[in-house]
Formats: structure tokens, sequence, C-alpha cells
């Protein structure tokens, strides 16, 4: 696949190299795209590879390569945000048949760029590991609007959620840490334990706390810390939270790289948590 890093790199001209007069080129343009008017509203695209030489802002070109032919090439027709690579794959995917191989796109400031043989092996998977209720989980909730607002763009990520739905556990026995879960049952933050056979879904702080405050109390555990969790593990590179602020960071979970961050981290620590990740992820595949 080839997919310039930075729409900056490509360049666009309605001459043909062969008709050019100069054989000059923006120090910057490592692509170029070729329009060619075949009628008064149909135009007909090619994509050339530039190598060039000097140290000036125009600079000799010493070789085009062709990317991409006319009949290989269309041009999506509605402006989007160009930063968004994973979108660009996507759609680009879904449009590369027929002989077609690469898909031209504008963006919203009227910049261009190009993918040429999209690959979505090439999209960094991300799974949110989380519980509800509240719904939506906390952790899906920042993720998704972070992922709206594009931050993450650059970074060809798409997110999936692994999210367990702790009402599976709801009864008069059965007690949660939080009662802002909203979950029907009793809570360690407000709600004295007396009687045996309680089922405590919680974690390591939640055993600590219970049995703290009920120590003669009989009781089960059903640990939903990521680290230990009974009920859900993650199957690919992860996104998770914990209440310990000490276990934030990179981690490895059965074998599976992610991230950890507090169970109130702020929108900055998530987003950079998963900078960090993607990037690191991004490397590897090099």
């Amino acid at each position: 696949m080839i997919f310039p890093d930075e729409y900056k790199y490509v360049g666009v001209t309605g001459i043909h190299p062969d008709d050019a007069e100069e054989k000059i080129i923006y120090f910057l343009s490592e692509y170029m795209v070729v329009e060619d008017c075949v009628g008064e509203d149909e135009i007909e695209y090619s994509i050339y590879h530039v190598t060039k030489k000097g140290d000036d802002l125009l600079r000799e070109v010493e070789k085009l390569e062709l990317v991409a032919a006319k009949e290989q090439v269309i041009k999506y027709d509605q402006k989007l945000n160009i930063k968004d690579r994973a979108l660009l794959i996507e759609i680009a995917v879904d449009l590369c048949k027929d002989g077609v191989n690469t898909v031209i796109f504008t963006g919203v400031d009227n910049h261009v760029t190009f993918v040429h043989e999209p690959s979505m092996s090439e999209i960094i998977d991300i799974e949110i590991v989380d519980v509800v209720p509240p719904e939506p989980s906390w952790l899906s909730h920042v993720v998704r609007r972070l992922e709206a607002s594009g931050i993450f763009g650059d970074f060809g990520v798409r997110f999936t959620e692994n999210v367990i739905d702790l009402s599976q556990f709801e009864g008069p026995k059965t007690v949660f840490p939080c009662s802002c879960s909203g979950l029907k049952g009793k809570f360690l933050d407000c709600d004295t334990i007396t009687e045996d056979g309680t089922l405590l879904v919680g974690c390591e702080i939640s055993k600590k706390l219970f049995e703290t405050r009920f120590p003669d109390v009989e009781y089960s555990l059903v640990n939903i810390c990521p680290f230990k969790s009974d009920i859900f593990e993650p199957t690919k590179p992860f996104i998770t939270r914990c209440c310990r602020s000490e276990k934030s960071g990179r981690v490895t979970i059965n074998g599976i790289e992610g991230v950890v961050v507090h169970w109130g981290a702020s929108e900055f620590f998530v987003a950079e948590a998963i900078r960090d990740l993607a990037l690191d992820l991004a490397d590897k595949r090099k």
C-alpha cells in the first residue's frame, strides 16, 4: 500500500510530465497527481512517484515512476477529513475493484492525497476493555468522543469494544463497589453486609475493603480487575482502566500488549495513552 504520510508530499498539476518545459518540482513533493481533461466535465488522473535532487525550494526531477495509470485511478466525490487515515483506507478498499487500485481524496481544505493498493491490514485495531453500567462505559464514552474529534486520525486506528455487562450478577445477595453504577444489589460505599453467602463483584481493592469492614462475613468473589479478571480478557491490543494509579501505563495481559489508565483519567491522559500505544504498534509493523 502507498499512502503518503502527509498530504504536503502530494502535488497536483494539469501539465503532463512529458509536456513540461522545466523539469523542476517543489522540494516537498514526493508524488504528483496529473489531471488530464478529456471532456467538458471529465478529468482522468494518473499518479507518479518523483525522485529529485538539489537543495533549493524547486528541485530538479531525476526520475518519474508511474504509480497508477488513468484507468486505475478514481477520485472520491466528497470532501473528507483526509487526516483520518483509517477512514480513507476503508473507503479505498471498498472502491478498489474492476481494475481500480488507487483512490484520490480531497480534504475539506481542498488539499489532496491518495491511497494506492489499500489494505485493511494497515489499520491498527485497539480494543476498549471496560464494564457497564453506567451505559455507555466511561472509557468507551471518552474514547469515542476523542475519536470523533479526529485526534487519532494520523495513527490509522479503529476501536472495538470488549465490554462486560455487570447486571448479569444483580441480586439481593450481590455486593458491587459503587452505588453510582445504578446496579441492583448492595454496595460497599453505602451498605452494611451481615449475611454469609454474599457475592462480591469487584477487584482486589474491593476485596480488601470488604474484608476490612466485614471480617466475619463469608463471601465469594467475581474479580473484574483487568489484570486478574474472571469474566473477560483482551483479545487484541487494548486500552483499559484500573482504580490503582500505580498500575497505569503500558502492560501485557495474557500475552497481549495494551495500556492502562486510571479509573477517572482525563481525556488528555486517555489520548496520550492511545497515542503511545498506536505509535509503538506501528513501529513494530515496520
